[in-house]
């Protein structure tokens, strides 16, 4: 059993950046893939970022590469989405996940979702 908290959302301009925090309990952290999805409204919930496990890959949808990035701390249980130049296109509630077929899914345990609103 996992537990994931998601945090870090809020209403922002474009071309700014905020971070989002994941915090997990339940699990041997350090050995779970994590992953950050997003739902605009009206549209599927799609992948943004993953991290494997273990010192492992991180992979991104082509929309955010370049601009987001997702790192772990292992000793914190916490991982984070920092989103840089951000847009319209941004404008999303952001989920973490674990527990899964990495990195597009599906996933067993998800946050309760933060949301990212980015003003033009």
């Amino acid at each position: 059993q996992v537990q994931l908290v998601a945090s870090g959302g809020g209403l922002v301009q474009a071309g700014a950046s905020l971070r989002l925090s994941c915090a997990a309990s339940g699990r041997a952290f350090s050995s779970i893939t994590m992953a950050w999805f997003r739902q605009a409204p009206g549209k599927e919930r799609e992948f943004v970022a993953g991290n494997r496990c273990c010192g492992g890959s991180t992979e991104y949808t082509d929309s955010v590469k370049g601009r987001f990035t997702i790192s772990r701390d292992n000793a914190k249980r916490m991982v984070y989405l920092q989103m840089n130049s951000l847009n319209a296109e941004d404008t999303a509630v952001y989920y973490c996940a674990t527990v899964g077929h990495y990195p597009l899914g599906p996933y067993d345990y998800w946050g309760q979702g933060t949301q990212v609103t980015v003003s033009s």
